[in-house]
């Protein structure tokens, strides 16, 4: 399986440049449970698209700090690949800024969380489970790092997995489409440091409540697995 990385994290900081890249991140989460598939990552950040996306057996769209909603150029162009992408039934996968993305793209609406950031490890409830998420636990732990979120799904859309303080936690359309809010990529190590390099820059109660959330492990692992099984599901059915 060869897969098209859409690296769309804009964070060119010196704490950034300290910690692999998110296509790196994305490449080793997913070769933790499929070693042999291989990736090509495209910096869409920066307006680098790939030529021919048709080429690939399926897309991923990382995270970001960067807002769907910002005027930047490559968004709109990203937007519109989705719409391509989606038409073409070319398995895609987003997480947290990806997952936002394809909402948008394909007639959804984002919003800021009325409760403001969720930050930390998190847990995600199934609601209802796609064959591909056989390996994942009724509750879901992964790490989150994100204040807006989807408030409306696009049409044809269901919702996979919940929690209170994130209604649209994943959701699916069809076979083809694979999202979560969260970040299945992130190693421990990595949302530790997160957690300390923003102390100065998020409320306190923030700071906090994403150090005490930290004493359980994530379920990286099983996540990479369930998108593994999804991108193996949809090739099936070419």
């Amino acid at each position: 399986m060869h897969l098209a990385i859409l690296m769309a994290n804009t964070d060119e900081s010196e704490f950034a440049q300290g910690h692999p890249k998110d296509g790196a991140k994305f490449t080793s989460l997913i070769q933790t449970v499929r070693p042999n598939w291989t990736t090509q990552v495209f910096p869409v950040k920066d307006g680098v698209f790939p030529a021919d996306i048709s080429t690939f057996d399926g897309v991923m769209i990382t995270g970001s700090p960067a807002s769907v909603h910002d005027s930047d150029p490559w968004i709109a162009d990203m937007l519109k690949l989705i719409r391509e992408i989606v038409a073409a039934r070319l398995p895609l996968f987003g997480a947290c800024f990806g997952h936002q993305a394809i909402a948008l793209a394909l007639g959804g609406q984002v919003g800021q969380n009325p409760d403001g950031w969720v930050f930390g490890r998190t847990d995600t409830h199934m609601t209802s489970v796609a064959a591909w998420m056989a390996p994942l636990p009724p509750n879901t732990g992964l790490y989150a790092a994100h204040v807006e979120q989807v408030s409306v799904l696009p049409e044809q859309a269901r919702i996979l997995t919940a929690s209170p303080d994130c209604p649209v936690g994943g959701f699916a359309i069809g076979t083809h489409v694979y999202t979560t809010q969260y970040h299945p990529e992130m190693t421990p190590e990595f949302i530790a440091a997160l957690i300390e390099h923003l102390k100065h820059d998020k409320p306190v109660p923030v700071i906090t409540r994403a150090r005490a959330s930290l004493t359980k492990p994530a379920d990286n692992k099983p996540f990479a697995e369930s998108i593994a099984r999804f991108f193996e599901q949809a090739k099936s059915q070419d």
